[in-house]
């Protein structure tokens, strides 16, 4: 009995939590780090990524080779998508409009 009364309290300040909520302004303040994220959005998206992309999966065919198993290249294709997808997919989701 103890723990239901817990479990409705907390469900109750949940919902309360949930009516107070307003809305969302993620991505859109903070003008002074607007350059930082365009500096690091570039050279991740630019040919430094696109070197780091390559070469993760270089070095993962060559350690892939050296052990005879597909894990460590497929990890480097994985770091590859990861690295050029990423910033899109972080953009996305911190400008969404609530």
């Amino acid at each position: 009995m103890k723990n239901l009364n817990r479990n409705m309290k907390l469900a109750l300040f949940g919902a309360a939590l949930c009516l107070m909520a307003g809305g969302a302004m993620a991505g859109t303040t903070g003008t002074e780090f607007q350059s930082l994220y365009t500096w690091i959005n570039n050279v991740v998206t630019g040919y430094f990524g696109r070197a780091v992309a390559v070469a993760a999966v270089g070095i993962g065919a060559i350690l892939s080779i050296a052990r005879v198993n597909p894990i460590p290249i497929l990890a480097g294709v994985g770091f590859a998508i990861f690295l050029q997808y990423t910033p899109t997919i972080i953009t996305g989701i911190l400008t969404a409009q609530v």
